[in-house]
């Protein structure tokens, strides 16, 4: 999903997100989609269709995402 028009969009930053390098996770979500994106590279975001992100909230929910050990 490449046209995502987010020029009015909240971004929302994780509550998790609080490392050393200041690095935290944002999502802006619209009607048409979801975008992801490093707040340290605002630019640049990954954008899915909302059925693309309910697959993966629902991957995540089940713990098919979880790191290893």
């Amino acid at each position: 999903m490449q046209n995502l028009d987010l020029g009015n969009s909240h971004w929302t930053r994780s509550s998790f997100s609080s490392s050393p390098d200041k690095t935290c996770v944002e999502v802006a979500v619209t009607p048409a989609g979801v975008a992801v994106r490093n707040s340290n590279e605002p630019s640049h975001f990954v954008a899915f269709t909302c059925a693309e992100w309910e697959m993966f909230l629902k991957g995540v929910q089940s713990g098919e995402f979880n790191l290893p050990g």
